[in-house]
């Protein structure tokens, strides 16, 4: 029995070479893994850095994209997005809904006199922007700029819950890794 069992190591080992040339010499898998961990540990590290310079471009170009793009005959996909944003999160204009004043469109002939688009309505229906009344448009301090903030704040965790939870995998696997190329490396071919 013992013999057997001797066997039955030797097979192993040997599964465990052909494993090693399989990874083709394991250690530059080891050397592979450390690279993307240290690539995603920068990319963690440059996104918190600039996460403050994206988040006022992102404010900016909303703003703008609210005023200028709103509405407009090549821009239908624009004006599309703005109104699910403004009905999904319960907002009304980049920061609040005296933003919509400056509104290329609202300006126009072709606003009919609405101070806020329908898509600001509690109530969405045809023309329920002109009267602009608080008890049927949303009024959220911040407006949705804060409440994207809080959208992408609050998936943010998740993310970064998620990445650390994949960077403790890829812990593992080069602890493996590493362990495997030194048992195979002690042991003569």
């Amino acid at each position: 029995m013992g013999a057997r069992e001797e066997k039955k190591e030797t097979c192993g080992t040997i599964c465990l070479k052909y494993l090693l040339i399989t990874f083709n010499v394991l250690f530059w898998y080891f050397v592979l893994l450390l690279f993307i961990f240290l690539l995603e540990i920068l990319a963690g590290v440059l996104a918190y850095i600039y996460y403050r310079q994206l988040n006022e471009e992102l404010k900016q170009n909303l703003r703008e994209t609210m005023i200028q793009k709103y509405e407009q005959k090549t821009h239908e996909h624009v004006t599309s997005a703005v109104d699910k944003l403004q009905q999904e999160f319960k907002c009304c204009g980049s920061d609040n809904s005296s933003d919509w004043a400056k509104s290329v469109w609202i300006r126009s002939s072709d606003g009919n006199g609405r101070v806020v688009p329908d898509s600001c309505c509690k109530t969405p229906s045809e023309l329920c922007g002109r009267g602009g009344h608080p008890s049927n448009i949303y009024k959220v301090e911040g407006g949705c700029i804060s409440k994207l903030e809080k959208f992408i704040q609050d998936h943010l965790k998740i993310i970064g819950a998620v990445g650390v939870g994949i960077a403790c995998v890829q812990i593992i696997g080069m602890v493996f890794t590493c362990c495997l190329y030194c048992r195979l490396k002690s042991e003569p071919y």
